[in-house]
């Protein structure tokens, strides 16, 4: 914590407890400015409550994220984790941009051919 306010890994660990795992994804509307941008190889949102609604209508199962490794300075957070999904497993990169103490920008990158179906 940087005087009070959750360091940017600690965000970005928030984040992932609540995508992860919690199942209660309105929470995310706690730590995501409303400008927050998310952008990733199948989906793009440019404010947090697309994004959250799009979540809300349909949400992250039987997923599950081992970290692997994780960085942060004064405003960002990268964390590099392992993914997996029914038969479908991969390293992911995320990065979280931070601003007064909120989430402004997800950056997710992972190769997409794992997901295609051959």
């Amino acid at each position: 914590m940087f005087g009070g306010i959750l360091s940017p890994l600690d965000l970005a660990n928030k984040y992932m407890d609540i995508f992860y795992s919690s199942g209660a994804i309105s929470e995310l509307e706690g730590i995501l400015a409303p400008n927050c941008v998310f952008e990733g190889p199948f989906y793009q949102f440019d404010n947090a409550k697309a994004y959250i609604d799009s979540l809300i209508k349909s949400p992250p199962r039987d997923m599950k994220a081992d970290i692997l490794e994780s960085y942060e300075n004064d405003h960002s957070a990268c964390l590099i984790y392992k993914f997996s999904k029914s038969n479908v497993s991969c390293d992911m990169c995320q990065r979280f941009e931070i601003e007064n103490g909120m989430i402004v920008r997800i950056t997710l990158i992972f190769d997409t051919g794992r997901f295609t179906k051959s």
